[in-house]
Formats: structure tokens, sequence, C-alpha cells
């Protein structure tokens, strides 16, 4: 590195929001299965504490040497579904528990893998686990949670879309003091990839190794200014200036993961290029898409910039890094950016647009809140709509709702922090109920068939 290449990185940080989203450590719970709940929780907190407890001192050292933020630190794990179905509880709340208290432990700041997949059909441990997850995210505050309910290769699951419409619903109801904040750490996937650092959608895939460091990287603000520095150029010029600065960024996530790997003595992962906006001033995805020519993000023209972000981060940081992973791409959730909270609340932006953007971005319809009388069939519906995209389109997509208790349209919900606030939105009036009650499953496209 010279010595403008350090400026200009000392500039991104300070002036640009730039930071490294997460360090993630994914850690195998694979050999703590036991048929004794009691010990196979034992075994649970014993490792994550010990492969995890250097984890927050390692990436505090890491932040004040490089001076570069990590604003999170945090744990996957393998789908508790999958090891507590040893068992013969049939309740699997101790578990989020005991998940909990590794996290407050650790002083980490989630733990992903309260999760279930589900895209072809249910085990025992499947069912028992969706069934405990409401009371589960109601009792616990570091504990996530994801089901996957499609792929491309198996198709949607709609016995499962179904069910997950009223375990959403069910969440926000135990936890309507903090305006339904369970559903914030529960997401619906299709297509869910096992290495995500990012909450709440992350576990510990069992093709992964006992242990690795994944590593998400962010830097919405860094791209918009780069964007605005090119004003009135052609969309060549765009792409180019987000591919360079996207190799940039990139490649202090990579710097960052291989340090935090050598320190924890855990094998590097995979470093996830998503632009994770935030709700401060400066660190917004909208921002960069009003950047390139839109007034407003939400009108006309919104999915093709949208298109041309998502592709040039990609080019850009798989040329900074060979192991790139996770979901890689742009996040667009509604309560955690600045200015797709202003486009809902102007009306410029609505379900059936981030929709369509959702076909683009990396992840789905994120950290959305609806009306507190949203019925269950209409939360599945979205969930449907959503894996369809994900299937038919060979990517991943996921829904993160909340179907806020007492609030209606209009009204604002605070959840604080990075989780922001989220604008209740309008919804379509009109009923899904007979669609969702079919159940069954949807086959998979024609073109998985690729062997």
């Amino acid at each position: 590195m010279n010595a403008n290449n350090i400026l200009e990185t000392i500039k991104m940080i300070e002036e640009e929001k730039l930071d490294i989203r997460t360090i993630t450590m994914g850690i195998s719970l694979l050999d703590c299965i036991d048929s004794d709940g009691d010990k196979a929780r034992e075994k649970i907190y014993n490792k994550i504490t010990t492969y995890a407890k250097d984890l927050v001192k390692v990436g505090n050292e890491i932040a004040n040497e490089f001076g570069v933020p990590i604003v999170n630190k945090r744990v996957s794990v393998t789908p508790i579904s999958i090891i507590a179905g040893a068992t013969n509880e049939t309740n699997y709340v101790k578990f989020a528990e005991t998940l909990d208290k590794a996290a407050h432990e650790l002083g980490i700041d989630f733990i992903g893998g309260f999760s279930a997949l589900v895209h072809k059909g249910y085990t025992k441990g499947d069912r028992i686990l969706i069934n405990s997850i409401p009371e589960a995210l109601a009792k616990t505050s570091k504990v996530c949670s994801s089901v996957n309910v499609g792929s491309t290769r198996c198709g949607i699951n709609m016995d499962a879309v179904k069910e997950m419409g009223q375990v959403i619903k069910k969440t926000a109801e135990l936890t309507a003091d903090k305006k339904g904040f369970g559903c914030a750490k529960l997401v619906v996937f299709a297509n869910a990839v096992e290495d995500n650092p990012f909450m709440a959608g992350a576990f510990h895939g069992v093709g992964e190794a006992d242990r690795v460091i994944n590593v998400g990287v962010s830097g919405p603000g860094v791209v918009q200014r780069a964007i605005e520095k090119v004003k009135g150029e052609s969309f060549d010029v765009v792409a180019e200036t987000i591919k360079k600065t996207a190799f940039k960024i990139t490649r202090i996530g990579q710097l960052v993961a291989h340090e935090a790997a050598k320190r924890l003595d855990t094998p590097f992962g995979i470093v996830d290029l998503s632009l994770a906006p935030t709700p401060a001033v400066g660190d917004s995805v909208a921002h960069i898409l009003e950047a390139m020519g839109l007034e407003v993000v939400g009108t006309h023209g919104t999915t093709a910039a949208l298109a041309l972000l998502n592709d040039a981060v990609k080019k850009g940081g798989v040329m900074a890094c060979s192991h790139v992973g996770g979901l890689s791409g742009a996040f667009i959730p509604v309560s955690e950016d600045a200015g797709m909270i202003d486009a809902v609340l102007n009306g410029s932006l609505n379900l059936e647009k981030l929709e369509a953007m959702t076909a683009i971005c990396s992840v789905g319809l994120d950290m959305i809140a609806v009306p507190g009388d949203t019925t269950a069939e209409t939360l599945s519906a979205m969930i449907a709509d959503e894996s369809a995209i994900g299937v038919i389109n060979n990517k991943t997509t996921a829904v993160r709702i909340i179907p806020a208790p007492g609030c209606k349209v209009g009204d604002l919900v605070e959840f604080g922090g990075l989780l922001g606030t989220a604008p209740v939105m309008p919804i379509n009036k009109y009923s899904s109920f007979d669609f969702i009650q079919r159940g069954g499953r949807i086959p998979a496209p024609i073109h998985s068939f690729k062997n």
C-alpha cells in the first residue's frame, strides 16, 4: 500500500462510514449431539464458549490496530433442529436459552442457528424447532432464527410456508411489548446459503469446517461518494467506478478476515461483499441509487439501478478476494436504511416495488413492518412470492417482516441501533387464504434439472 492508498482508506473510514459490519465465527455442533438434552446443551455451551472465547477481544484489537471499525462480533452454529432432533424433547426453547447464555458470556452481539431446513420436507426435529420459535425468540435477546422453505432444486414447501406465517404472527404477539421485535430476529429463506455471516439468517452449514471465520464488509457511503464524483457520466463509467470501489472495500475486508483467522487460530472462510446500510446519515443503499440520477428511490428506473449496483459490486469484489461467499450484493432493509425509510414515508416506495427489487438484490423483503392485524395467510403469501422469485431465479431470497401489534399504516416502529425505525406499510387488502390452505409443494422449475 502506498501513501495515497493509505490516505484514501482513512478518508473512507472517517468520512464515508466504511466499516467491517461483522466478524462471524461459524461453529459446528455436530459432535455435541446427544440423546440426553441436558448433556447436549452442556456440550453446546462449552464448545461455543471455548472456541469463541477470544472473538470479541480479537475483534476489538484489530479494530484499534488497523483503525477499521468492526461493528459486530457474532457466532453462527449448526441448525439446532439437527442437533436437538437426537433427543426425545418436545420443545427446544432450552436450546435457545443455552445459545443466549453463551452469547451473553462471550459478549457477542448475536448468535444465529436456531434454524431448520425444510425445503423438501420435515424431520421430527424440524417440526419441534419451528413450533418452538415464537417462545424461543420471546425468551432470548441475542438468538436469531431462520427457516429455509424452498430451493431451486426442490421447489417450495408450501406446508412450511403456511406454518411460517403462523409462526411470525405468534412471535409478534409474544413480543408485543416490543412492537413485535422477535420477528426482527427471524428470517424465512429460499436457497439459504451455509456461510452467511449476516444476521438474522446466519447458520453454520453441515458442509462447513468445524469452525471458520467469515467476514461481512459494508460501505454504502463509500460507493455513494464515488458515484457522486462521476455525475453526468455514462453507466459504463458508473459501473467501472463501483467495481473499483468494491475492490478497495473488499481488500480491507479480506485483510481483517485473514488477521482475525490467524489470531483466533481458525480457518478463514469467506468475505461477504454485501452493502449493508444503517439508519445513519451517509450509510444508505437508497442514496447510492439516487446518486445515479433517481429523484427518489422507488421511482421508475430503481430496479435497473439496483441491478447495476449489485453486479458491479460482485465483479469488483471477486477480483479482490478469492473466497467470496455468503449473500454478497446490496441489502435493502427498510428500517435499517435512512433513504428507504424516507422513500416509504413520501410514498415513492411500496411493497410491490420492493418485491420487484428483490429479484435483483441480495436478500428480499427485509425489516418491513406491516399492520398488526395482518393475517397469517397474508404473511405466508408474501413468503411464497419471495420464495418463488428465489427459486425461479436460482438466487437467495428471504422475508423478515414484522406485523407490529397494535400498529396501523403510517405508524413508526422504533427498534433502535442497527435495526432502526420501520414505517408501517400498507398491504393488499384482498385475501390469499384459499391459496395458502392448499399446502403441498410447488414443484421445482424445469431449469433446475441439470444433471
